[in-house]
């Protein structure tokens, strides 16, 4: 059994946990889910930062009603620094934007490279967490930001689609490059019996054909309150606090305080920016 590290709020020079939400296909909530589950990690009184990963249609600061003039690509270019960029969200969460789609970590040069990883080893020993919204799909970039992380956190919903593009998902990062554990998460479910019934499908076929191990972190219920909460540009967590699937967020926060912390050199900052650019290259 894994023992389970006390990562009471931020102190200077700790590991960073990096969890990486993908889901495989788009419609599946997965940035509503990046977004409040890093602002009620944030309620809980952690440092968290919350990185746009979805090069091409970047939509983090349009739920939350922010801007910035800047983004990562200015970043990799050497016109400014990360902090420059860093958009503050609610409860304190720090937001950065994601580039416009122009570049991508493959095309980088190592001088790009080496900056990106000094950027964030700069900003990230004063974070707990880090929470990055992956693309959907199977592209490279999607697999290079999960195979950097150290957590993967899979949202699926009850369509077909979702189950088949979560399972090719896990089946190249498992037989490509030996991930063996992914969290799993089921959103916008009626019940709570048929969250699991989800997992149970996508566990059924991971099991006859994969070597993973497969954790079921709960469902989050189908709730009108999001759809009223991205018309306000608001999250959910904060402007209906009380509706159903907050409270399921909140909840998802609070197991994921318990997961283990690293407790190497591999957990801070700037070796998940190492392991991601170096992948893409």
């Amino acid at each position: 059994m894994n023992q389970v590290i006390d990562i009471s709020p931020t102190t200077s020079g700790k590991p960073v946990k990096v969890i990486a939400v993908t889901g495989g296909k788009g419609g599946v909530g997965k940035t509503n889910v990046s977004v409040n589950l890093s602002i009620a990690l944030s309620q809980l009184g952690y440092k968290v930062m919350l990185l746009d990963a979805d090069l091409g249609l970047a939509n983090v600061d349009v739920m939350l009603g922010v801007r910035s003039e800047k983004n990562l690509s200015h970043v990799l270019s050497g016109k400014c620094d990360l902090r420059d960029i860093v958009v503050h969200g609610p409860a304190g969460l720090q937001i950065v934007p994601a580039s416009s789609g122009t570049q991508n970590m493959a095309e980088l040069s190592p001088m790009e490279h080496a900056g990106i990883i000094q950027a964030f080893s700069e900003i990230g020993h004063n974070l707990d967490f880090l929470i990055v919204d992956t693309a959907a799909g199977i592209t490279d970039m999607v697999v290079s930001f999960t195979r950097a992380a150290q957590d993967i956190l899979t949202v699926v919903c009850d369509e077909p689609t979702s189950i088949t593009d979560a399972y090719a998902l896990m089946k190249v990062l498992n037989q490509d490059h030996r991930i063996v554990k992914f969290h799993v998460l089921a959103n916008m479910v009626r019940t709570s019996q048929e969250g699991r019934e989800l997992f149970a499908k996508l566990s059924g076929v991971c099991n006859r054909f994969l070597d993973v191990t497969l954790d079921y972190v709960g469902s989050v219920p189908f709730d009108e309150n999001v759809r009223k909460s991205v018309k306000k540009q608001k999250a959910l967590v904060e402007a209906f606090p009380r509706s159903p699937a907050s409270i399921a967020m909140k909840s998802l926060a609070k197991k994921i305080q318990q997961w283990p912390m690293p407790t190497d050199a591999s957990g801070h900052i700037e070796f998940f920016m190492e392991r991601l650019v170096n992948r893409a290259s």
